[in-house]
Formats: C-alpha cells, structure tokens, sequence
C-alpha cells in the first residue's frame, strides 16, 4: 500500500519540483539563438554592454492580452526603450497550441498592438524557454550588460485573485523598478518574484 501511494505522488512531487525552480540569480545568463519574425537569427550575446528584457508571450493567453490591451505591456516596452535596452519577447508555443504563431502572425501582432519589442524570436520547439525554465506568459527576465541575470519572475503585483479587475497602471511594475535599480548601480530589491498568467503551451 505504501509503495503504491509512493508511485502515485512522484508525478506530484515532480511537477511541484519543476514548478518552483528557477534559473539561478547573478549567473551568466544563457546564450541562445533563434529566428526573428524577419527571418533574421538573433543571438543572445550580440547584444553585450546592453541591458536586455525577456518576455515570454503567448496572444492568445488573457493574461497577457489584458497587459496589451490596457498599454501595460507597451508602456513598459517604451520605458525600456528610453534608456536603450534591449527588448526580446520569445514565443514558445509549439505548432496546433494556444499562442504558435508564423513569422507573419507575429508582425501583424506587433503593429496592432502598438508595441515595440526589438526582436520578436521563435521558439516553437521550446528549447530556449526550456533553457530558461519559463513557466508562464507573461514571464519576465532581467540581463545586465555584462550578460548576468539580475531578475525573473512577474512583470508586476497584480497577479492573484481579481487579476482580470485591477488596473494595471497602478500595479507595482517589476520591469521598471528593477531596470531603474539597476541605472543607478544598485541591485535588484526583489530579484526573483512568482510569475503569473498561462503555462508556456511547449509541447511535451
């Protein structure tokens, strides 16, 4: 009996295990490279001496389609353009899941929502997000320049109960505290926060 319920809680404990852990803080942050929307390959490391948000996305989520709809997501795109960091939003959805999009779809997104990522990248196959065990969309990452993670986690505090009510606007943005921290030399007052929004659909 003992042995029995042992076996029907490992995929417990396992799930729990991948859920909770994270790519570890003030590390090198892991070099990938990957397809953008135009076809180009991007690399991680081309953008050195650079700050550099992540954010993985997924359009067809509601939680990252109330960030774009009420402009929370743009403003904090526009905020990290304005001191000339660099802004990835990774796709890691696999084929026939909610959020796979082509190269086209993902353009077409981009100008509709008046957003503005310097690269929109591919991860069909879910290795790169895999790499940096991205759990949710939204789920967000800061690099500094000098390529060391600084911060994962949420793009803000407004995740919980009620989430689809509060106004955005008014959240305690991470991305921005975090990137404003990090210009004035210090570190990162909450380096690692819960993400919140849909599972990365990867394929298995």
């Amino acid at each position: 009996m003992k042995k029995n319920l042992f076996i029907h809680l490992l995929p417990i404990l396992f799930f729990s295990e991948i859920c909770y852990s994270y790519v570890e803080i003030d590390t090198k942050a892991p070099d990938f490279t990957l397809s953008n929307s135009f076809g180009e390959e991007i690399s991680l490391s081309e953008f050195s001496g650079k700050k550099i948000i992540i954010e993985w996305t997924n359009h067809g989520c509601p939680f990252v389609a109330k960030h774009y709809k009420t402009g929370n997501m743009q403003s904090t795109q526009q905020f990290s353009e304005e001191i000339n960091a660099v802004w990835l939003s990774i796709v890691s959805s696999a084929p026939g899941t909610q959020g796979y999009v082509t190269p086209l779809e993902a353009n077409e997104l981009t100008l509709t929502r008046s957003a503005s990522p310097s690269h929109v990248l591919l991860d069909s196959d879910g290795t790169v997000g895999k790499m940096y065990e991205a759990k949710t969309t939204p789920h967000m990452y800061i690099i500094d320049e000098e390529g060391i993670l600084k911060y994962q986690g949420a793009i803000d505090d407004a995740g919980g109960r009620g989430f689809m009510f509060k106004d955005l606007l008014k959240a305690k943005n991470y991305i921005k505290n975090g990137l404003l921290e990090l210009n004035k030399g210090d570190e990162i007052t909450s380096p690692i926060t819960k993400p919140y929004g849909c599972s990365v659909k990867y394929a298995s």
